[in-house]
């Protein structure tokens, strides 16, 4: 496989076509057939297959469905340990650094955003264990940075996962962005950060599905910068 050589985290060359007119009608229909499937128990990865054939969805549109789409307990008990942003005055909170980065990537690429039933919004970014940085990744710490500090949390941990690729100098922007913002951050790079943001009993700022289904308190801090200034963004809501 060559090199990761894009300068951009934007939008798929065929997500126009995907994600649009008809073929958006088409696909929140699937949304709602899987949902209900969900709802009544079947698992989701028959169920998004059972959908996705039927009504003829490509492997990206499948993709997007897993990543909008979960049971209204699901949802519920999501919501529950949802906290307004505000809730991080004079409180320590880790950021889930690749999780909140990489949307913010994509969302100032022009890339595809989804939101999700549960209230998140997310990115169809495939990174997995490779990761390098764009033309918008200063900017988009610098932007997120802007909004978590304006309510004055006590102290602001990243958190990086070591598996992927570049992840110290990831860790290196960061802490630039803080340097240059005057603000005290600390940025840690371990093996599996989702541990421990679920064990922490700290408030997290993530949209990382597997971390807010675990009763963590947690922080919509990227549905908060995006929603502020939505018409800038390609947002397609499925959660209404």
């Amino acid at each position: 496989m060559s090199p990761d050589s894009r300068e951009h985290r934007g939008p798929h060359p065929e997500d126009r076509e995907l994600f649009d007119g008809e073929m958006l009608l088409r696909l929140k229909q699937a949304f709602r057939e899987l949902s209900w499937l969900l709802e009544h128990g079947y698992p989701l990865k028959a169920s998004l297959k059972l959908v996705g054939d039927k009504n003829g969805l490509t492997d990206r549109q499948r993709l997007a469905l897993s990543r909008v789409v979960c049971s209204e307990k699901e949802r519920d008990e999501r919501r529950r340990f949802l906290l307004p942003l505000s809730a991080v005055t004079a409180e320590h909170v880790l950021v889930d650094g690749f999780n909140l980065i990489i949307t913010m990537e994509a969302a100032l690429s022009k890339g595809l955003l989804l939101m999700s039933r549960d209230g998140c919004i997310r990115d169809l970014a495939s990174v997995h264990s490779s990761y390098k940085s764009v033309q918008e990744t200063v900017r988009a710490i610098a932007i997120l940075g802007e909004t978590l500090m304006k309510y004055q949390p006590s102290s602001v941990t990243w958190l990086l996962d070591s598996p992927v690729s570049n992840s110290g100098r990831l860790a290196s922007k960061i802490r630039a962005v803080a340097e240059e913002k005057g603000w005290s951050w600390d940025v840690e790079v371990f093996f599996n950060p989702d541990t421990i943001m679920i064990n922490s009993g700290q408030i997290v700022a993530t949209s990382d599905s597997a971390v807010i289904s675990k009763g963590v308190r947690w922080v919509n801090l990227i549905a908060e910068v995006i929603l502020a200034n939505s018409n800038s963004y390609w947002l397609v809501d499925f959660a209404t």
